[in-house]
């Protein structure tokens, strides 16, 4: 009873709704490997099939990241562990927005029992990148991660490629999403326990802090992307 009343009294404070639109924000702003695996594992498959596939292949797959996503919101009350989360979490926020499509070892499979377990492993192995996000936006909360993954499920399933169409048309998504994780990686950071003194008596710092890195994240991402399409450009010119 004491768990229903205190679920039932964070409704009604800020912090629980930014936190689980945050969560859910992430699960969309990652769910287009979840989209591409699915794609891939299950097109050479029957119409009829593909459907039980896709619905069974991502109840499956969810469940494991509810699992391990609530095994790392446990692990993250470790000391250190969540400002290590918070780096880890700043690589993943820039490597979002500089990542190369590499899907080549998503085989199609033949059998909808085949399609299941190649969406379900192949989920878990590109996952981790979700894991840690969501873990990290919800401070703590298994709630959160429950009720976050449960509104996106639909919508990783059924909308998921329309969303990467979305992203794909306005680019400055992926830069508001990247923006999004650096700063929940930030917060992971000025949040450890063994940092309190540090930042938690100077909120101007750690303000500070989480805007720096939002803005490094940010910027290196925009460099980048203008490295490599300089050398695709070069390339381009030496081959004509």
């Amino acid at each position: 009873m004491d768990w229903i009343s205190g679920f039932i009294s964070d409704l009604g404070t800020l912090q629980f709704w930014s936190s689980l639109l945050t969560i859910v924000f992430i699960d969309l702003l990652l769910a287009g490997d979840n989209a591409i695996v699915i794609g891939l594992a299950a097109r050479n498959l029957p119409k009829e099939t593909q459907k039980k596939a896709i619905l069974w292949g991502t109840a499956g797959a969810v469940g494991i990241r509810i699992l391990a996503t609530v095994l790392v919101v446990w692990l993250l009350e470790i000391p250190f562990l969540l400002a290590l989360g918070g780096v880890v979490l700043v690589w993943i926020a820039y490597k979002l927005l500089v990542q190369e499509d590499q899907h080549d070892n998503i085989k199609p499979a033949a059998t909808l029992m085949a399609s299941i377990r190649t969406i379900i492993i192949a989920d878990a192995a590109m996952g981790l990148d979700n894991v840690i996000a969501v873990a990290g936006a919800a401070h703590g909360s298994f709630e959160l991660v429950v009720l976050g993954l449960l509104i996106s499920i639909p919508i990783v399933v059924w909308g998921s490629t329309l969303f990467i169409k979305i992203i794909d048309r306005y680019k400055w998504i992926i830069y508001a999403g990247s923006g999004v994780l650096a700063y929940t990686a930030a917060k992971m950071i000025t949040h450890e326990k063994r940092f309190a003194d540090f930042f938690g008596d100077n909120p101007a710092l750690a303000w500070t802090f989480q805007a720096a890195i939002v803005a490094l994240v940010i910027v290196a991402g925009i460099w980048t992307n203008a490295v490599k399409a300089r050398q695709v450009q070069n390339k381009s010119r030496e081959t004509l």
